[in-house]
């Protein structure tokens, strides 16, 4: 599978849901979202572990957590709608 790239609801920690754009590199390996500015770059080893990278700062290691409005967050980096998990 190519490049895909879909619309999502994006924001960080409590702030407001923005539009923002997953663009997913390789499924369920690497992929980053466009939120207005911001890129937010999410990889995972295959091995279970993931980081997250925002712009040009150091990837640091997350932890995916589902909240009870069905968003996916990492390290307070949430998306919500409709995606590919894996």
């Amino acid at each position: 599978m190519g490049q895909q790239a879909l619309p999502l609801q994006c924001r960080r920690a409590s702030g407001p849901w923005r539009t923002c754009l997953l663009t997913i590199e390789s499924l369920g390996r690497h992929w980053w979202l466009q939120v207005g500015r911001e890129r937010w770059v999410l990889r995972a080893d295959g091995r279970g572990g993931m980081t997250l990278q925002e712009g040009l700062g150091p990837a640091r290691p997350v932890q995916p957590l589902w909240q009870s409005d069905r968003s996916l967050c990492w390290d307070g980096h949430c998306i919500k709608g409709s995606f590919p998990l894996d």
